[in-house]
């Protein structure tokens, strides 16, 4: 975690007015906690509505990347952007999509760490989509030899996506939910 206190406190139920209320009725009717992004985001209701809709893509099945593979881009990303926040909510998603306890560990020494070709691709990837904007002809092959076009577009979205969510966090200093615990490796972020 960068900040130790939001810069932009989440806003409470009692805060909350009718159009904060409406974007994230979804999350209430369904039954779920509403997270500290969310509550901090909906400080701009519009906002957090065009960003759920975004997000919904990027997390849904319209997304052709297999949501193990997604989840790497999404982790490297996230350890690259120093988002203790983001990294702390994806890692039981990684987990349930496939990613092995091992596998979350080397996500965080890239893509030398012993990985398939695929994988290395994907780390590679998103290390140069983080570092430059851009992925070089050599990666972008070694993605093309494993995965289709749309998913190599989706690549670039999963990536852009959650660097663009890890400017938020880390800018607005959301903290982590109740329960929730920073991963030792990443005290200091």
């Amino acid at each position: 975690m960068r900040l130790t206190a939001p810069r932009i406190a989440p806003l409470t139920e009692a805060e909350l007015t009718d159009d904060q209320r409406a974007v994230l009725a979804p999350m209430i009717r369904a039954g779920r906690p509403v997270l500290n992004i969310f509550r901090t985001l909906a400080h701009s209701a519009a906002a957090l509505k065009g960003f759920l809709g975004w997000g919904e893509y990027v997390l849904s099945k319209k997304n052709d990347l297999p949501a193990r593979e997604r989840e790497i881009v999404i982790l490297r990303i996230g350890y690259l952007c120093k988002a203790g926040y983001e990294w702390t909510q994806h890692v039981p998603i990684g987990e349930r999509a496939g990613l092995t306890e091992d596998e979350v560990a080397r996500i965080k020494q890239g893509a030398d760490a012993g990985w398939s070709d695929a994988d290395a691709a994907l780390i590679r990837a998103s290390d140069e989509l983080h570092h430059g904007c851009f992925i070089s002809d050599a990666t972008w092959a070694a993605l093309k030899r494993h995965f289709s076009d749309k998913q190599c577009m989706d690549v670039v979205f999963s990536a852009g996506q959650y660097t663009q969510v890890c400017m938020m966090l880390n800018s607005f200093g959301v903290q982590l939910d109740e329960g929730q615990t920073l991963d030792p490796d990443l005290k200091g972020f």
